[in-house]
């Protein structure tokens, strides 16, 4: 039985990336194997492996990937919501972006890692204010492609809703939901990279646990290997949520696929 057109699509979109990453960690293994020179500022593949695999049995990868993923899911639920819900008013009703959309301008240009002093004075030292850093990360990526979802709408989807009596609720979930959900993934995709940038930069120079607090004490320490090891998980992180927000998109927006050529 031959496999499902979609997954058919989506092997042969993800074999060529698979191929030029092993292509790319070869050369870089011959190369740091070749000059010992710069296998001490670049540490082979192989033994960032090892390392990550040393780290995986004695627990401390799971820990400190765990304290960023707690920090991360938290301030990323805790700006995706709002964000989604505000960006869907915003794009519906001008009256609504007319009022916001100045101070979104506003507050979206501050870069957020600015703002953890004054959160830490009002929230105090513990996780309060990197969470709050960190949903203020999610926040506005999401707001903006919501927003701009909805505005790319055609105004006839609403009118042909309405012409067959269509009730506020039913336009809502089968006009304007469907018809915005490619940008708001396309927004989730950009809020959780920006979210895990934030988080990292946070846990360098405020935590004491995290993939970033390992980033930084490996740095002091002179570790490169563990350094290496930490954006490698880091990175891991990124390319398995986009994979997995890959698979949903196909499931909830099937007809925004990209077609074969």
């Amino acid at each position: 039985m031959s496999a499902p057109p979609d997954r058919r699509r989506l092997g042969a979109g993800v074999w060529p990336a698979v191929f030029v990453v092993a292509v790319l960690l070869a050369l870089w293994e011959l190369w740091a194997r070749a000059a010992a020179s710069a296998s001490i500022l670049f540490p082979a593949p192989s033994v960032v492996g090892a390392v990550i695999l040393r780290q995986g049995r004695n627990g401390e990868l799971f820990r400190t990937t765990g304290a960023t993923l707690l920090r991360l899911a938290s301030g990323f639920v805790l700006g995706g919501v709002p964000a989604l819900l505000l960006g869907l008013a915003m794009g519906f009703s001008p009256r609504v972006r007319a009022a916001v959309d100045p101070l979104v301008a506003a507050a979206h240009a501050i870069p957020k890692i600015a703002v953890l002093p004054i959160l830490m004075i009002l929230l105090g030292l513990g996780e309060a204010p990197k969470i709050a850093v960190v949903a203020a990360a999610a926040f506005f990526p999401l707001l903006i492609s919501t927003m701009a979802g909805v505005r790319q709408i055609s105004p006839l989807h609403f009118e042909v809703a309405h012409a067959y009596g269509a009730s506020a609720p039913r336009v809502f979930w089968r006009v304007l939901v469907p018809g915005s959900l490619p940008q708001i993934l396309s927004g989730v995709r950009l809020a959780f990279n920006a979210a895990l940038l934030i988080t990292v930069a946070l846990e360098i120079v405020a935590a004491r646990n995290g993939l970033g607090a390992t980033i930084w004490l490996a740095w002091q320490t002179m570790r490169v290997e563990e350094l290496y090891a930490s954006l490698a998980v880091t990175s891991l992180l990124g390319v398995g949520f986009n994979g997995v927000l890959a698979l949903v998109g196909r499931r909830l927006v099937p007809w925004h696929a990209t077609p074969e050529i």
